[in-house]
């Protein structure tokens, strides 16, 4: 029955994540409490779950989140930044796809193709296609308001500020891969028509940079815990509004940008994630006859492909690790993560690779065969190494 549970549970969530992610946890997470707990404790987890304090504040700061990229849209701050940054064609490419890739704006992709576009005139379609990709997000995988890398974090019970640093030689060797097969294709210079303006660079620059920096000052120094994060990107939502060129109509933003589905899938998550540990499904999952880094960076790596997502995929392979071995340590969070994570940029259900190909209207084979190489790198090396130490 817990098999049959835990299989149904994973299928509930891959057929409602289609439609929305946060119902899709919601719904394998009772699926597999139906099937492998008493009821009375799977109201308690859900109780338990909607009102924990560490839980609310950590749902609330990631609704906020999205609310800074469509402010900083709507006031002109993201074209300011990307006006401003005098550097080669090739490297605007990567910045510009970054840049937006830093806030988790529904359909940012589409907000830095139009900017790939001008900048990569002549340069091969497919090929613009894998840079606005791999780098819009290869610097999420190390930055510290990604809701994935928290909330994998909150998971395991590690600090999120030491697991960036196990995950930055990975980035790095991502870097480098990216730079050697996408970015030295890219030759030339790119050309502005308006003057250079500090001010035009620094004021988006500071609101970027705000919500992390108290985020990281908060947790060190006064030990808020999630209550930073909140006190973070609510300073950063400010200074977007404060320092916008337009005026702002924040309950417009809302209902474009839909920061309830990111706080809702947050939510989701932690049920899975309380019903998963109350169950024996971990216990069940450790008999299979694999060592438990093996299954947690190759399983983490496949259902990744398959969902599209990263939330989901840590929010099963972290518990069923811990389910098998006595800890996580932060090298070994590394390794998991990196594999889910590079699962993620090439799965053809990822929506930001679904509508860039639509963008420029590249077929999705011609994306995912530019990744290709890069991710396999990145996920083989994890696997060879997890091997190691296995």
């Amino acid at each position: 029955m817990t098999w049959i549970g835990f299989l149904t549970s994973l299928a509930v969530i891959l057929i409602l994540s289609r439609k929305n992610l946060a119902l899709g946890l919601a719904g394998g997470a009772i699926t597999l409490g139906l099937f492998t707990i008493p009821l009375s404790l799977l109201w308690d987890r859900i109780l338990f779950t909607i009102t924990d304090p560490s839980i609310i504040l950590l749902t609330l700061a990631m609704g906020i989140v999205p609310l800074i990229g469509g402010t900083m849209k709507a006031g002109g701050q993201i074209d300011s930044l990307v006006n401003n940054l005098r550097i080669k064609r090739r490297y605007l490419l990567a910045i510009s796809a970054a840049m937006m890739g830093l806030l988790p704006m529904p359909g940012g992709a589409l907000l830095s193709a139009p900017i790939l576009e001008k900048a990569g005139e002549g340069v091969e379609r497919d090929l613009i296609c894998a840079i606005n990709n791999w780098y819009r997000h290869l610097f999420i995988l190390v930055y510290p308001l990604c809701p994935a890398l928290i909330v994998s974090t909150q998971i395991t019970g590690l600090d999120l500020y030491f697991a960036i640093l196990y995950i930055l030689p990975g980035f790095f060797v991502a870097l480098i891969l990216g730079h050697l097969l996408f970015l030295r294709l890219v030759n030339g210079r790119q050309t502005y028509s308006e003057r250079f303006s500090w001010r035009g660079l620094m004021i988006p620059m500071a609101v970027i940079l705000s919500a992390p920096v108290l985020d990281f000052v908060l947790k060190r120094f006064f030990s808020l815990g999630n209550l930073a994060t909140v006190i973070g990107v609510t300073a950063g939502l400010s200074l977007s509004i404060l320092l916008s060129k337009n005026r702002i109509d924040l309950k417009k933003i809302a209902l474009r940008m839909k920061p309830w589905n990111f706080a809702l899938i947050i939510l989701g998550m932690f049920l899975y994630l309380h019903i998963f540990t109350e169950s024996d499904a971990g216990q069940v999952i450790a008999s299979l006859p694999l060592p438990p880094l093996i299954l947690a960076v190759a399983g983490g790596f496949i259902l990744s492909v398959l969902t599209g997502r990263v939330q989901l995929p840590a929010s099963v392979i972290f518990p069923v690790y811990m389910a098998t071995a006595d800890d996580v340590s932060y090298f070994i969070f590394a390794l998991i993560y990196i594999a889910i994570y590079f699962g993620y940029i090439i799965s053809p259900v990822h929506p930001c690779l679904v509508v860039t190909c639509e963008y420029f209207k590249v077929p999705i084979k011609g994306m995912v065969m530019r990744l290709l190489a890069p991710t396999i790198v990145m996920f083989v090396t994890a696997l060879v190494i997890a091997l190691f130490f296995t």
